[in-house]
Order: structure tokens, then sequence, then C-alpha cells
């Protein structure tokens, strides 16, 4: 049964890339619907309250979001102003021997990990290798390469964003960041190896070994160079988002869980809260898996493969959150700090753990005198899975204890006279973000599952889209932003061209029209 659209294109989840997506589809002109199953906008990029503090519950920092770059571009875009917040100076970050500053500035940087990490020939030409590639790729990431590619018009369009005097940098999408670090004879470097490893695991949520090199590169350079944190947070940020979509006439309904998505004739239903939405096209903006789910008949097959394939690169996050008086997070000129405290043991589990402070005076993120604070690491899934409430709250209350212990390294008194202490688990975040299994921040990034081999956001029939950390370009804010880039601009030329009407159409229009009947295609 056929019925009329509601909307020209639905958006399936209101995280930063369902909700970048509308945003500038509706800028645009096209009337568009968001639903979103939770209470507020974010999901992984989302925010909680608690006594007057606002929590950052996964992503704390936005990357690129000045003037021209990803973020910037696409809040000019949306006729936002330049963000308000905070735009980071760097970072701290601790191994367990020494500190190495990652300073904002690409000089300063440069000079830091030559003094910290190793000052010879091979550690340069490794450092020259890593600059070429970002210096390359970043610029083309912003001129709009798309990957993977699946036409000859893809390769057009990615020749145009990569200039040709790159085009030998190509050959490193089949290198890992083990493989330059072998190249160079530097693999035995511990603290470069430690140091790295924090960086691409946060980045790429890879181990060296197997982290793609250039997208490790990207990662490793935009993240001092590139942080900021909104005012607020992503309370803030994702408050401003949502008001904007809304001034614009967006449509961003919660507590809409979605329970099926089905085509009808040449248009699209959605199902959510027993209720029909009727739509042109829909953006999936959720996870690869709960896509599948929600349009069995739409995605199921053509998504198999990646998804078995991806079935044991998901990996989790626990995080605890603090509100603290100001006095426990004194001393530090930096809000940012990573850690690591041996270089022998795996990642995870607090072996690699972010602390995320709001900044002075930010009384949207924190009471006056107060900050938030949140202290997050990577886990195993499985840790997590198939136990009891009793020994759940046990494990809880241990990773609770060690990651407050190892971020009294740089704030001793953290946490003495808290306001608020609550710690989440991949458990909490399938409850909050209804990912499954509780998995954040997209697959783990490998060269079998990334760049030309990843999730295509055009795998669906025409007018289904998918969007988010599972598919390309992956993980982290900087990635939804562009993603949503592309998917926004796919779904505005397939509506244009929806909307052409062939010469013969248009002279049927025209005696319709001088009949006063109505014409359908009209």
């Amino acid at each position: 049964m056929n019925h009329a659209a509601q909307c020209d294109v639905l958006i399936v989840g209101a995280g930063l890339a369902g909700l970048a997506t509308a945003l500038r589809l509706q800028a645009a002109g096209l009337r568009t619907e968001v639903l979103e199953a939770h209470s507020r906008p974010g999901g992984c990029a989302g925010y909680y309250m608690r006594a007057g503090f606002s929590f950052d519950v996964g992503a704390t920092t936005l990357v690129d979001f000045e003037s021209g770059g990803v973020g910037g571009d696409f809040l000019d875009e949306i006729g936002l102003p330049p963000l308000e917040g905070d735009f980071l100076p760097g970072y701290r970050a601790w191994l367990p021997d020494r500190c190495v500053t990652v300073y904002r500035g690409a000089a300063d940087w440069a000079n830091e990990r030559l003094l910290q990490l190793g000052d010879d020939a091979a550690h340069r030409r490794f450092w020259a290798l890593v600059d070429s590639l970002s210096e390359a790729f970043w610029p083309a990431s912003r001129a709009g390469v798309k990957l993977p590619m699946r036409s000859i018009a893809d390769l057009l369009n990615n020749a145009r964003a990569l200039p040709l005097r790159h085009a030998p940098l190509a050959r490193y999408m089949r290198w890992s960041m083990g493989d330059a670090l072998r190249h160079f004879g530097i693999e035995r470097s511990q603290a470069l190896r430690g140091m790295l490893s924090m960086m691409v695991e946060d980045t790429v949520h890879a181990q060296l070994d197997t982290a793609p090199l250039i997208n490790a590169a990207l990662g490793i350079n935009i993240r001092g160079a590139g942080l900021a944190r909104a005012r607020g947070g992503m309370h803030g940020f994702m408050r401003s988002l949502a008001a904007r979509y809304v001034a614009l006439g967006g449509r961003l309904r919660f507590r809409h869980g979605v329970s099926e998505v089905r085509r009808e004739g040449a248009a699209y239903c959605v199902t959510a809260n027993g209720r029909s939405f009727h739509t042109a096209q829909v953006v999936l903006a959720v996870p690869a898996q709960l896509a599948a789910r929600l349009a069995p008949s739409l995605l199921s097959r053509p998504l198999r493969p990646y998804l078995e394939r991806d079935a044991q690169a998901q990996g989790g996050g626990l995080v605890m959150f603090l509100g603290v008086p100001e006095a426990e997070v004194a001393g530090q000129d930096y809000t940012h700090h990573q850690l690591l405290q041996d270089y022998a043991r795996p990642l995870g589990m607090g072996n690699n753990m972010f602390i995320s402070v709001s900044a002075p005076g930010d009384l949207l993120s924190a009471p006056a005198g107060h900050r938030s604070v949140m202290v997050s690491t990577h886990c195993e899934l499985a840790d997590w899975e198939g136990l009891d409430a009793a020994t759940h709250a046990c494990r809880k209350q241990e990773a609770a204890e060690l990651l407050l212990t190892y971020a009294r390294r740089v704030y001793p008194q953290l946490g003495r006279a808290a306001c608020v202490k609550e710690f989440g688990t991949p458990k909490t975040y399938a409850a909050f973000t209804q990912r499954p299994r509780g998995a954040v921040g997209g697959a783990r990034l490998t060269l079998a599952n990334s760049n030309q081999s990843a999730i295509p956001y055009d795998l669906g029939p025409k007018g289904l889209w998918m969007v988010g950390d599972t598919t390309w370009p992956g993980l982290g804010t900087v990635a939804c932003v562009l993603a949503s880039r592309h998917v926004a601009r796919g779904a505005r030329a397939l509506h244009a061209s929806a909307r052409r009407i062939n010469p013969v159409e248009r002279l049927l229009a025209g005696s319709c029209r001088s009949a006063r009947l109505p014409y359908p295609g009209l």
C-alpha cells in the first residue's frame, strides 16, 4: 500500500552522526524528522545530569572544529556561530617513566616527541612519514574523499580530492603502524611504542600491529592539534545542535524507539511506538548490527559478511563520573590527561585511561566552585558478559577503585570529597545507548575492515542510508561529522533527481494545471 510521504528524509537516531545529517538536510530545505529512542540527543557523544553536574557519557572532546575544519565548516553550513568553548592547548600524557605534552601547535609537538620519545635519524624519518601522511590525507578528507570507492564517479571524486603529487602515498594503505615502526627499525623503542599505543587505541581502537597506518597517522597528529571541549561539554554542544535543528523546522521526537524499517512501493515505512512514519528516504544513524535488525529485509543480506567479519572487533568502555570540589583538580595546567601505567601490560582496564575535566567557570558542566570529571578506559566486552548481579557489582567496584587510584597520579585528592561518584560499564552503555552488547566506538579498525574495506553508507537499496561510527570513515566525533556530509550530499542528490520531470511529464503537468486537475507528479 502506498502512502504519501510525511517527510523527505527520516533519520533514525539522534547521535552526532544522525543529528548532523538531519541538520545538513534541513538547512538545505528538505523536510526531515529524527526519531530517537532515548530522552535526549547524543548517543555515544551524549551526556547525563546528576546533582547539578553534567557528565559526558562517551566522547568528551570535539576534533577540527576551528574555522575551515570539518567541524567548523559543518557549523557554517547549518548557520551556527563558531563553537563556544575551549580549544585545548594540548594535553599531558603520563607514561610509566616520563610525561609527554601533546601540544596543539605542530612545531611544539614535533619538538616534544623528539625530545621525549627518541631523536635520531630513524625516529626523524618515522615522524616525517607520519607527518606527510597527515598533511596529504587530512586535507583530502576535508575536500571530500569517499571510501570505499564503489563507482567510477567515486574514483574521479577522490582523484580531485587527493592531489596527484600525493598519489604515491596511497601505497601505505596496506601498511599497519607496526609495519612502519619495523621499516625504520624502531619497533623496540619502548617509550615511543607506549605513546603511540595509547594514541592509536583511542583514535582507531586498535593495536599497533593491526592499526591502519594512514588512519593512525591522522589520529596521532589531529589528537593534539585539534581538540576542543564545548562549553557545557556534550550537554552544551548537543543542546545547541538540537535547538538549531528545531529552529530550522525539523521535528525531533524523543522516546521513539524504532522497531522496523520496510519498503512500501517506492517509499519507506518506519514503525516506532506502534506508529507508522512514511518517508521517501531513511538514514539509519545506528550501529550496523542494529541497522540489520531494524531493516532485515533490506540490509540483513548485504550486511551479513561485514558483521560476521567484525563480530570479534567490538570493544567496550568503562567510565567513572565524578562531581568534585574545584580544589581536587587544582595544580595542573592542563584539563585533559592520558595515562599509561605499565609498558608490558596489555592496554585497557586502566592501562591507558583518559581524564577529562570541565573548564573552570563552566557552570553548565558543574556548580560554582566545582568541576565535572570523566575518567575512562577501554575494556573487553567478554569480561562483562554473563555476570550475575552480585558479580557485576563486585567487578564494577573493583574497576572503579582501580581507575581512581590511577587517576590520583595526576590529581592526588581526586574523589575524596566527591559530590557525585558513579561508574559506567558495558551494561550501562547497552541500556543508555541501546548499542548491541554495549559496544562503543565502532569496530576496531584494521587493514581488513577500514577504508576500501569499510561498510559503505549506501549499501542498501536506493534511499536507505547508514551513517555512524560502524560505517566509513569510522569512530570519533570528526568521523561522524564527515560521514554526515557524505550521506547528506547523497540524500540531497537523490531528492533532487526524484523531483526532476522529463519533457513529456512537463507537458502533461501543464495540461493538468490548465484543466485544474490534480497531477500526482507535482
